[in-house]
């Protein structure tokens, strides 16, 4: 009696097991197709890689000498480029990220989404393969970025850089989800260029990218700590100068999982019921 029972309870769970295992094998595969049809249109036009580095590298190249006298303030010895191209990641993964979405509104007025509506593909694929493109072109990007505060002085161990561009590849996956969830919500260029404006002024400007908020008034540095973003650049700043604490990366590593997580939740749901 006791074999007669086990043998089908061990059948069923090999069965279940077989097509879990076929389901996240071609949720990538989807995943993978998308990301490829992507990066091939991206090869094809490269002029929004360029211009995407091309800001953070102008603040480098123009921005960065005018530091020099206000990072010594912060202490003795304290590099400039070292405090300054940590800011310059975060700009780059999110502006750079927030205007992925212009793209996916060109998709969706050329037929490209209202084809894809027709598969069977996993929505969220679907959106996981854009993110792919998106962050691999942040990630040449920031290797670039790096590379040049590099020649120009920065003193920042390599594990700390590896672990600051990942948090910027965290954070620059959040806002490219959003920015994707916003086209379809909107679908107009009209629409969505004033909110990525609106929503942009205060984050470069209370985020402590450019300049220590510390230098400011007390009032503004307590609004200051209600931005997401400046715990998340103080964590990829902290990473550069080589101070990995939980007290340091804490409240920025938290940050930048949350809000990748809403995002992709947001942009996933918003795909499904563009979808549906």
């Amino acid at each position: 009696m006791t074999t007669t029972t086990q043998q089908p309870t061990r059948t069923t769970a090999a069965a279940i097991a077989v097509p879990e295992r076929g389901a996240v094998s071609r949720f990538w595969r989807e995943s993978f197709i998308v990301f490829r049809r992507q990066m091939r249109m991206n090869l094809r036009n490269p002029a929004w890689v360029i211009i995407g580095m091309l800001q953070p590298v102008l603040y480098l190249l123009l921005f960065g000498p005018l530091l020099e006298p206000v990072i010594a303030q912060l202490g003795p010895g304290i590099n400039q480029y070292t405090w300054f191209v940590p800011g310059m990641l975060v700009q780059l993964g999110i502006f750079g990220a927030f205007f992925a979405g212009f793209s996916l509104i060109g998709e969706w007025r050329e037929g490209v989404i209202e084809a894809e509506r027709v598969t069977p593909a996993s929505r969220t694929a679907l959106l996981v393969g854009r993110l792919g493109r998106d962050l691999a072109q942040l990630f040449v990007q920031a290797v670039i970025l790096v590379v040049l505060g590099t020649v120009l002085g920065m003193d920042a161990s390599l594990g700390g850089i590896v672990v600051g561009v990942a948090l910027t590849l965290l954070l620059g996956g959040a806002c490219a989800a959003a920015s994707n969830a916003l086209a379809l919500t909107t679908k107009s260029e009209d629409v969505m260029a004033p909110v990525i404006n609106v929503v942009m002024m205060p984050v470069l400007l209370l985020s402590g990218i450019l300049l220590p908020m510390t230098f400011g008034a007390a009032w503004l540095d307590r609004l200051a700590d209600l931005m997401p973003i400046r715990h998340v650049v103080d964590a990829v700043r902290g990473a550069f100068f080589g101070d990995l604490d939980f007290a340091t990366m804490g409240w920025g590593v938290g940050w930048s999982v949350l809000l990748f997580g809403l995002a992709l939740w947001w942009g996933t749901a918003v795909f499904r019921r563009e979808n549906a």
